[in-house]
């Protein structure tokens, strides 16, 4: 039997659709199972270019509007040095590749053609292989990456912000989700109605973003590595047990809203986004829609959200995400805004936790003890930062904690992962907390402007956390009080 190297188009068909029929686990919506798919049709198809490539999953998809062809040009668009392309595209069509990068949120608002990544977050993989596409075409043509924000995310905010122009702004973005299971995920359910930019879509849009400006400014003569190859590099690494993502130098997806922020926020989005519904009505010969006194209050005040939601605010993992189990008794709400932050360490778990998994395992383990050894109604704390460059829900914005004995009415308590009592935390993890929380709970509502931070120890006498080491460090932080 001939070799699955080969570059004649019956051959290409055929080695795909057996690779494809081999048990992989590719029906898994994570990203590893998605890389190993990728993976698979580049080790078969040996001298593939990752431009090809991402093109033969564009036609896959289906994703030849008319605005993907204005700045890309059509996917089905082949030479005849490109046979192979072709012979990807008919095989994959029936493929795991079709599902996984279409985009739809059902009538029972299952959300499809996005994926679980390493780090806990879900993201939509069109936007983001647009974004990366959009930064191949521009390297291998010598140009800049041209309509790269329309085609990733000026194009679902701005139809999102008016096509919901009669509800409240707060609503015309989102929402996020859950998996039925982190370990095995294949259902992704929202948590609210969607809109037409659900979480995952501006997770993959900013992804693109990101990727794709990074392939495409990258130094000339290097030429830009398999795509497999280049998603890995993101969405997979492993962080220094100490130093945790202050090591890390390059791009990776824990950093998305900072790196995005960068990017972008030299910008006028607002032109941005106007430009592109512009685009957008005069490909589609709806110019008439331009005509709506409406347009541009509600593109500005949909922007104003997600500067709040997107990039002042920093990711909360949900408690669907890190396996929560339920209050054992009806939940008290708090009266906001609040006055204090008090700022603890687990000191068990002893050790940061660098990993999702890792995370989720460690808040778990709190859960239980809080629930089952000390009888309380859930964890304690509001919010818990790991050192994976995420904050994960405990009892969150609204809901009274225990976890200040005396105090739980009148502040949050928010604890970081590990022992601090002779070494702090990373950078990253503490200005997640010092800034980024801190900022998100003042514009949200949840803190007054003039809050007052203090460390457990300063109001529960028997304590010493947050960890003597901790505790200095914090005592120079803005709004801190003796």
């Amino acid at each position: 039997m001939p070799s699955c190297g080969s570059t004649v188009f019956v051959l290409a068909l055929f080695c795909l659709f057996t690779v494809y029929s081999r048990p992989t686990g590719v029906h898994l919506r994570n990203m590893e199972s998605f890389i190993r798919a990728v993976q698979q049709v580049e080790d078969s198809n040996p001298g593939l270019s990752p431009l090809a490539l991402v093109r033969a999953l564009r036609r896959t998809a289906g994703h030849d509007d008319v605005m993907t062809i204005h700045f890309l040009g059509a996917s089905y668009n082949l030479s005849d040095s490109e046979v192979l392309e072709k012979a990807i595209l008919n095989a994959t069509s029936f493929s795991f590749f079709d599902k996984a990068i279409h985009h739809i949120v059902t009538d029972h608002g299952e959300e499809r053609g996005v994926i679980l990544a390493p780090d806990g977050t879900t993201v939509a993989l069109a936007p983001l292989l647009l974004g990366i596409e959009s930064g191949l075409k521009a390297k291998m043509e010598g140009t800049q990456a041209v309509g790269i924000f329309a085609l990733t995310l000026g194009r679902p905010l701005g139809l999102s912000f008016l096509s919901l122009q009669d509800i409240p702004p707060s609503l015309r973005l989102g929402p996020n989700g859950c998996w039925d299971s982190v370990e095995h995920p294949k259902v992704f359910k929202l948590s609210h109605p969607a809109t037409l930019a659900t979480d995952a879509i501006i997770n993959g849009g900013m992804d693109g973003i990101i990727l794709g400006m990074h392939l495409s400014s990258s130094p000339a003569p290097k030429q830009p590595g398999a795509l497999s190859e280049i998603l890995k590099g993101y969405y997979s690494f492993t962080l220094h047990e100490r130093q945790g993502l202050d090591a890390v130098t390059t791009h990776v997806s824990p950093k998305r809203r900072e790196i995005s922020r960068s990017l972008l926020e030299s910008l006028d989005l607002q032109s941005q986004v106007m430009e592109t519904l512009a685009l957008v009505w005069k490909l589609e010969k709806t110019e008439w829609i331009a005509q709506d006194s409406g347009v541009g209050k509600a593109v500005k005040d949909g922007l104003l959200v997600f500067v709040q939601k997107y990039w002042d605010c920093p990711q909360i993992i949900p408690r669907c995400q890190w396996g929560a189990k339920a209050y054992k008794s009806p939940a008290i709400p708090l009266s906001l805004p609040l006055q204090f932050l008090y700022v603890h360490h687990t000191y068990e778990p002893s050790s940061p936790c660098l990993s999702f998994p890792k995370c989720s395992r460690d808040m778990r383990a709190m859960q239980r003890f809080h629930q089952e050894d000390r009888g309380w109604n859930d964890i304690g704390y509001s919010f818990v930062v790991g050192s994976d460059g995420y904050i994960y829900e405990g009892r969150g914005w609204n809901l009274l904690g225990k976890h200040t004995r005396g105090h739980n009415g009148v502040g949050y308590g928010v604890s970081v992962i590990g022992n601090y009592t002779a070494t702090l935390p990373s950078r990253y993890a503490m200005d997640l907390l010092r800034h980024q929380l801190v900022r998100c709970a003042v514009n949200g509502g949840g803190l007054a402007a003039n809050f007052t931070i203090q460390g457990h120890r300063q109001v529960v006498n028997y304590t010493t956390c947050p960890g003597d080491a901790f505790f200095s460090e914090i005592r120079g932080w803005e709004h801190f009080k003796e």
